[in-house]
């Protein structure tokens, strides 16, 4: 059976929105007016909320699209009892702090009138101790109506006296996320409600969160067949860490958040300057260092994983609200960011931006990565226009969206590959060396049909970069930790 994925997803770059902390808005309501928040600049607190809302995300849309992108992904945006909104206490309604459900729609309709994608956070393994129906065996204990959809597994339930066991499955053992009962198929009936009550609001996709939790037989080929029935372009895409085959056969998922291409390019364009308490235990492999070769290796694994078109709907990073931010994870070194963004821009699949990375922002792990999004004094010029000149080559290129994607060497530090689409063939070169890169490739011209020798870009403004053409093979010299891109 052909697999089919969006096609809009294949030219899109995202931008991830952890919405507490991205931009408050000018419109207020009576609701949120005056309540004790913390301060926008002070450094973010694991319970603390900020007050940033979907009427600031709106006022920012001219900001986000001038940089080039054209989908937004927003972490959790129910109304729920904590400041990333991944403890759920209804479904069907947008937090009040982010602007209410109103706020929504007027977004969705701002997004979609320049032509920009939303897709949302779908929770769906667990809730809030608050969400209603677990709340009413809270009260009522035994005689409630709702016991089957959760896994209470003992009285009294306790939910909040850590001296006492919980008595009910919460998810990895947290008692503040109970986990629903997926084999009761009236919740199963009850979150493919949801998924289609916010599709027919005009979201464009999901973004699902540990998917891997929920094992029903058919969960997820019933949740694709039903939200592809409203919108058979809407964009489904699971939180998978590691080997993403099994999610990835054409009937669930259309892509995953890439973290296996994030950690092989940390590792390799970061080498030692990696930190390990930035990254212990985040399961993605950015350290330890690794060569041009075994970088090579683990692309070529990623690239021959899926069917090419689940690949060009991949969702590719380089952070996300579950890890350190790069910069800081590598020490504050721009230069590792620019190689990193690099590959990033030029991989097959849709890149997605961590707010703030695009301006420097720092963060070690939550709740620090999840820092407000700073005054444009603070920001970092060089990763600023890295991103925006990065962002428009893409858009520039067929060739980057969609093309080819063909190794043609890896030597040392030096990795070279090419993205081919018809007529249009980039060459792509990165030296993540300490020294100046030298590699030699055979018969190149004749491989490629093609014999680019135009510097498009560089991440570093150097003249000593060597472009040298003999018949049909291309001789690189690069100076150290450059990247370029021929054309």
């Amino acid at each position: 059976m052909p697999i089919h994925t969006p096609d809009w997803v294949k030219q899109a770059v995202f931008y991830q929105i952890f919405p507490d902390r991205f931009a408050k808005g000018s419109q207020s309501s009576p609701l949120t007016n005056g309540l004790p928040l913390e301060d926008w600049e002070a450094p973010p607190t694991l319970q603390g909320y900020k007050g940033g809302n979907l009427w600031g995300v709106i006022e920012q849309l001219d900001y986000i699209q001038d940089l080039g992108f054209n989908a937004i992904y927003f972490t959790p945006i129910f109304q729920s009892t904590s400041n990333h909104r991944y403890h759920t206490h209804d479904y069907f309604q947008v937090d009040p702090l982010l602007g209410g459900n109103e706020a929504l729609h007027r977004l969705l309709e701002a997004a979609h009138w320049r032509g920009m994608k939303v897709v949302l956070d779908g929770v769906f393994n667990h809730v809030g101790r608050g969400f209603f129906f677990f709340n009413d065996i809270l009260e009522n204990g035994s005689y409630s109506p709702w016991l089957d959809w959760f896994k209470v597994e003992g009285w009294p339930v306790s939910a909040y006296d850590g001296d006492r066991p919980a008595n009910y499955k919460g998810w990895f053992d947290n008692r503040a996320l109970p986990e629903f009962n997926h084999a009761n198929p009236a919740v199963r009936e009850y979150i493919m409600r949801v998924a289609e009550y916010w599709m027919w609001a005009g979201i464009d996709g999901w973004r699902l969160d540990v998917p891997f939790c929920i094992n029903e037989p058919g969960f997820w080929q019933e949740f694709r067949n039903r939200v592809k029935a409203i919108n058979p372009n809407a964009y489904l895409v699971g939180e998978v860490w590691r080997d993403a085959r099994k999610w990835l056969d054409g009937t669930q998922f259309d892509g995953v958040m890439n973290y296996r291409f994030a950690g092989a390019t940390i590792a390799f364009t970061g080498g030692d300057r990696v930190q390990a308490e930035h990254v212990a235990d985040r399961d993605y492999e950015a350290r330890p260092a690794i060569d041009a070769a075994t970088y090579a290796d683990k692309i070529q694994l990623l690239l021959h994983a899926h069917a090419w078109d689940i690949q060009l709907t991949q969702l590719n990073l380089l952070a996300s609200h579950d890890t350190a931010r790069l910069l800081t994870i590598v020490g504050g070194d721009v230069e590792t960011v620019k190689l990193a963004n690099l590959l990033l821009m030029t991989f097959p699949g849709a890149p997605s931006v961590y707010y703030g990375d695009e301006v420097g922002l720092e963060g070690g792990l939550d709740p620090d990565s999840r820092r407000s999004f700073p005054p444009r004094a603070q920001w970092h010029p060089e990763i600023a226009a890295c991103h925006r000149q990065l962002i428009a080559l893409r858009h520039s290129r067929l060739s980057l969206r969609v093309g080819e994607y063909r190794l043609l060497g890896a030597e040392e530090s030096v990795y070279v590959f090419a993205r081919i689409w018809e007529g249009d063939v980039l060459i792509v070169a990165v030296n993540a060396g300490e020294t100046l890169g030298k590699i030699d490739l055979a018969s190149v011209g004749t491989r490629l049909n093609a014999q680019p020798n135009q510097v498009l870009y560089s991440t570093e403004d150097h003249d000593s970069i060597g472009v040298t053409w003999t018949i049909d093979n291309l001789f690189l010299e690069i100076p150290a930790r450059t990247g370029i891109v021929l054309g």
